[in-house]
């Protein structure tokens, strides 16, 4: 629904409105509980429960039943929630470009991006962006890479910024950056002193990684690769900043695009020779209609090489 002032509902509400039965019944299935449910979707409480017992009358069977204080879906619930998943955020898209079309300058862009682009790469587009669009709201989704291409696919995320890019015609990319990519040494490492390292050199050490799935991982094994040689993994971590700590102590060797703004105490980095860069992308699932405050962010962003 819109008000004088403008949309008042969001995507999922509208969806409410126009397929209420399928709406509830996804609701239930993610809330477990009625009451919280309806307060997902901007629905009486007395209403989702009206709708569920309409259509458990029609099917001729219960779609809820309950547990302890919550509710779950019967098999019969879960099929249809199952069911209508796929067309529910169709819908919701759609709603949602309907709303965004009326007021484009309202509407709200899903990012999701890798963790170690969180420090600069994604203030400084929102920052730019915000700059001519200030009422376009964010929402900013970090985690691995792979787990980000997932969220853009199903439709929780409109855009990501990943490395590397990807290899598939369902997904469009526009390269944002290149960044370097460096040997990370502990300090008093016997290396530590030289101005340029070939990754050969370091075949003998503990390397301290990401885990796979992240986008530096999958870099860091085509690099090994093509240097000829399989790297001793000493430590995997979820998170960069741990790996510069374990290497700080001594307990390995990485390689991570450079520290902002400089390496951390008890590390030095070490360009590589020859250079090494991953390449930092903004991607969109290609044939999927992106509303209008998305599709302003991409072509802001795509046409801002940082």
């Amino acid at each position: 629904m819109v008000n004088e002032s403008g949309p008042a509902e969001s995507a999922p509400q509208l969806a409410a409105h126009l397929a209420p039965a399928l709406a509830l019944l996804r609701a239930v299935a993610a809330e477990g509980h009625l009451t919280r449910a309806a307060e997902s979707l901007g629905v009486p409480q007395p209403t989702v429960s009206r709708t569920l017992a309409r259509l458990a009358d029609e099917i001729g069977t219960p779609v809820i039943a309950r547990q302890g204080r919550g509710v779950h879906l019967t098999r019969a619930g879960q099929l249809l929630a199952a069911a209508a998943a796929d067309a529910l955020r169709t819908l919701e898209a759609g709603c949602r470009e309907v709303v965004e079309e009326i007021a484009p300058e309202r509407g709200q862009v899903v990012i999701g991006f890798q963790h170690t682009m969180g420090a600069t790469l994604v203030p400084s587009l929102v920052r730019g962006f915000r700059a001519d669009h200030p009422q376009v709201r964010f929402g900013l989704l970090q985690g691995p890479r792979d787990e980000m291409v997932a969220g853009l696919r199903d439709g929780r995320i409109d855009l990501c910024l990943i490395s590397p890019p990807p290899d598939s015609p369902e997904l469009e990319w526009a390269a944002l950056r290149e960044e370097p990519l460096l040997a990370v040494l502990y300090r008093d490492h016997p290396l530590a002193h030289r101005s340029g390292l070939g990754l050969a050199e370091l075949a003998g050490e503990d390397f301290v990684v990401t885990r796979h799935g992240y986008g530096l991982r999958q870099i860091f094994t085509d690099l090994t690769d093509r240097a000829g040689f399989e790297p001793h993994i000493g430590f995997e971590s979820e998170e960069v900043d741990t790996v510069r700590g374990l290497v700080a102590a001594g307990l390995g060797v990485a390689l991570l695009p450079p520290a902002v703004p400089e390496a951390i105490p008890g590390t030095v980095e070490i360009p590589l020779d020859p250079p090494a860069h991953r390449t930092v992308c903004l991607t969109w699932v290609a044939h999927r209609t992106l509303p209008p405050a998305v599709r302003a962010f991409r072509d802001f962003a795509s046409r801002r090489r940082t």
